[in-house]
């Protein structure tokens, strides 16, 4: 059972690097960019995170479905595995949601022309 969230977390970024690769809009589209935001992301997250454990703010709980691993205090194996996927699943969303609005404006100049 501890193993349950981590697997969630792997199957879900799974499947935003394959509507990722279907409709090369991240990874796919430029690897090096990609890889460079998601390590930059990353970073600044576990920055973010170590910074509101230091805090006080941050606290891991207690969950039977995590695996239990920590890699600091308060930090569990999950949550740099929990930041790429924020990070790739925002960047797919984003760059998915202007390959549509580019779609739908270049459609109404279309129509608009004589």
């Amino acid at each position: 059972m501890g193993l349950v969230y981590l697997a969630a977390l792997l199957v879900t970024l799974g499947c935003m690097l394959l509507l990722d690769w279907r409709f090369r809009l991240f990874f796919w589209r430029d690897p090096l960019a990609a890889s460079v935001v998601v390590l930059v992301g990353l970073v600044f997250f576990l920055a973010w995170d170590v910074a509101g454990i230091a805090g006080g703010i941050f606290f891991r709980g207690e969950g039977v479905i995590a695996t239990g691993i920590l890699l600091a205090p308060e930090l569990p194996l999950e949550e740099p595995v929990f930041l790429v996927f924020l990070v790739v699943c925002t960047m797919v969303v984003f760059t998915g949601a202007v390959r549509v609005l580019d779609a739908l404006h270049r459609r109404a100049r279309e129509d608009r022309t004589p």
